[in-house]
């Protein structure tokens, strides 16, 4: 077994990082900035060690040929991952001052760049290992279920997140469902759309050209001029057709941003359900056609099974895509996560960003993961003889 060299790479700037940049930021109140403290002065020599020792040990079972080490390397940085935040809770508690009720505490860039590492270390030792699909989920959520049990605890109350969090929780999750409807709703119209568009080309190669060149001049137009150029349009059809503005259809708010993200969405729906289709082995249709299959049970029971794990992929690039781009929607009113991006950016309140920044991010992994899996699940499984 040929040691990985990855993960130590990846550990030993973990550690740099994490020595080098502060790991937390004491702020006597919202807008005053704060002190930072590295990662010694934050959790002191106990937690400091404890940092460098995980590291270390992910360090010596990657290069070290041994039968066991991808499933000691996943238990021990996934616990790690899973127990992160308690850091910040240590963090918290030697240096947030007990007689200033307006204090609070921050993730500095050295807690960030050691989240990001450590998951990057947890998918390479999932890559290699190949676990199955069913712990995959389960480790995610296991993770996040961690994550949002310590986050509501009493001893992350004094952080920054959390105190903008609790200082608005149903606009919080407002913002979320209207988020989700939004991307999600917009990936649902475009892939059926999408679907239909590929069988017109499939049966009149004439519409190919045009279909793809309308599709693709679609997505070159910056998200921003599309949300602007539907403003005008929409408020004119709002007020010559009164129908409309009860259904809320005007030129901000939900349906511009709903048309700009189905224009967005179509070209990966397009591209890859037509070329799914069309590049399914024609040995295969063959082989269909001479079992009496009639066209109907060969698209639906041949061409349409082979084809589904690449239609996913388009999905998932698709609604990546989306859940991004709909933050950016906040500007014309749409509302949704990116509405305490813009409000955070306004006030000088970098929690308030993070507040609709992290649960985009968060989202977009998901669904990315979840997609992946359900697109590996599709795959054909390979014959043995």
């Amino acid at each position: 077994m040929t040691p990985n060299r990855v993960v130590p790479v990846l550990a030993v700037l973990a550690l740099i990082l994490a020595w080098l940049l502060d790991f937390g930021t004491i702020q006597p109140n919202r807008i005053v900035p704060g002190t930072g403290h590295g990662l010694l002065s934050a959790l002191g020599w106990p937690g400091a060690g404890l940092v460098t020792l995980v590291l270390a040990a992910s360090i010596l079972l990657a290069i070290r040929p041994i039968r066991i080490r991808y499933p000691l390397l996943l238990g021990l940085v996934g616990l790690s991952l899973a127990l992160l935040p308690l850091l910040l809770q240590v963090f918290a508690g030697r240096h947030l001052p007990e007689d200033a009720p307006y204090a609070r505490s921050s993730v500095g860039a050295g807690f960030w760049c050691l989240l990001f590492l450590l998951s990057l270390m947890l998918v390479e030792a999932l890559g290699r290992y190949g676990t199955r699909r069913g712990l995959q989920l389960a480790l995610l959520l296991g993770l996040a279920g961690s994550w949002l049990w310590l986050l509501r605890s009493d001893g992350l109350a004094s952080l920054s997140l959390v105190r903008e969090f609790d200082a608005r929780p149903g606009a919080f999750e407002q913002a979320l469902w209207t988020h989700l409807a939004l991307a999600l709703g917009a990936v649902s119209l475009s892939a059926g759309l999408a679907f239909v568009l590929a069988l017109k080309m499939m049966r009149s190669p004439a519409w190919q050209r045009p279909v793809l060149g309308a599709v693709s001049f679609l997505q070159t137009i910056p998200s921003l001029a599309v949300f602007g150029l539907l403003i005008a349009p929409l408020s004119a059809l709002s007020e010559a057709f009164p129908v409309l503005q009860a259904l809320g259809i005007r030129g901000i708010g939900w349906a511009p941003a709903l048309l700009a993200l189905m224009a967005y969405s179509l070209l990966p729906m397009v591209r890859n359900t037509f070329v799914a289709l069309t590049e399914v082995p024609e040995h295969l249709v063959d082989a269909g056609r001479g079992m009496g299959m009639t066209d109907r049970q060969l698209f639906f029971q041949l061409k349409l099974p082979l084809a589904m794990p690449v239609i996913i992929e388009g999905v998932r690039i698709t609604t990546i895509q989306a859940i991004g781009l709909t933050a950016v929607a906040a500007l014309i009113g749409a509302g949704g996560l990116g509405s305490f991006i813009f409000q955070g950016l306004g006030q000088a309140a970098m929690d308030l960003v993070l507040l609709g920044a992290l649960p985009t991010i968060a989202l977009a992994l998901l669904a990315d993961a979840l997609l992946t899996m359900l697109a590996n699940s599709l795959k054909p499984a390979p014959v043995t003889t």
